[in-house]
């Protein structure tokens, strides 16, 4: 459910981005507002790479709309083939999002540099002779960037400047406070009950989207029911019932809904409907044999390559 989720937001998540913050909302602080500042040949050479994959992005979409398969847009623009699905049912060009404060070595040292910056020293080099005799690991390229974007005077050398301005093209302070597809899809799969304060926020902002609230609740129903269905759970034939008709019912919703991701899912859960409602309704468990397998496979891939099939054999034998 929670990959099905996330294939939908693939093709969703640039018009999520533009949705309103509801009132009270907050997105989760990080230490510093954004990432460091990018030099100006770092940021064109990025423009760069994103004008070529946005070329390429745009060529999938006219080969996909004209009918060809994506395997065969795969072969004839080298790609692969999950990059093909997800750049063709993409509403628009899945741009990477903005990069934000992540954790740095400068990180201890960003107090100090702050005080001697408004001292008035703003030579990076300096600056970074200072804390390399605090036990600063790094190198003076994070510390450039850092004094960057707080200088107040011109730079006297004839190197190109870290472009401190530049990073205003990247509007920070302006990205939206949704998470990667991935971490909104988990989000979306958890019961309310199990998100924090920040994480509630973002699934309600998203939940202003028609089409994501209808998603939402079609994941919170589906993992409600697989939850409901632990081992050693007791319940009556009538709950059981119960379950099997909720999931038909499921799945007659979900093939009609119109997230394609979530529908063929539906539909594959429908070619095998008794192996599902036995799932759900039995209070048997898969994980001995699940655990089994994965011990058998671990010692398969410990022998590949180093032995004949006699001590694979002769090891598989006293493993079971």
């Amino acid at each position: 459910m929670r990959q099905a989720v996330e294939r939908w937001l693939h093709s969703a998540h640039a018009r999520l981005r533009n949705l309103p913050l509801l009132p009270g909302s907050a997105v989760r602080p990080a230490k510093r507002d954004r990432a460091f500042a990018r030099s100006t040949t770092e940021l064109e050479a990025g423009a760069q790479s994103r004008m070529r994959w946005q070329a390429v992005y745009d060529e999938v979409r006219r080969r996909h709309a004209g009918g060809e398969p994506l395997l065969g847009i795969a072969r004839a623009l080298g790609l692969a083939r999950a990059t093909v699905r997800k750049y063709a049912s993409a509403e628009a060009f899945p741009a990477r999002l903005p990069h934000g404060a992540g954790p740095s070595l400068l990180d201890p040292h960003v107090a100090y540099l702050a005080e001697r910056i408004d001292e008035g020293c703003e030579t990076a080099m300096a600056l970074w002779r200072e804390i390399r005799e605090q036990r600063y690991p790094g190198t003076s390229r994070q510390v450039h960037r850092f004094v960057a974007e707080r200088r107040t005077r011109p730079v006297r050398s004839g190197r190109k400047p870290l472009c401190a301005r530049a990073s205003a093209s990247q509007r920070p302070g302006t990205e939206a406070p949704l998470p990667p597809a991935r971490q909104m899809a988990w989000l979306l799969v958890q019961p309310p009950s199990g998100l924090d304060a920040s994480d509630a926020a973002v699934v309600r902002c998203v939940e202003q989207d028609d089409p994501a609230r209808t998603v939402a609740g079609l994941a919170g129903r589906f993992t409600a029911l697989v939850r409901a269905a632990g081992k050693g759970k007791t319940v009556t034939n009538d709950q059981d019932a119960d379950a099997a008709a909720d999931i038909a019912a499921w799945i007659t919703q979900a093939r009609s809904c119109d997230a394609p991701a979530i529908a063929t899912f539906a539909s594959g859960l429908e070619t095998d409907i008794a192996a599902v409602r036995a799932a759900l309704t039995e209070p048997w468990s898969s994980g001995q044999a699940e655990g089994q397998i994965n011990r058998l496979k671990l010692i398969k891939r410990q022998c590949y390559g180093r032995a004949g099939l006699d001590l694979p054999k002769r090891r598989m034998v006293l493993a079971s």
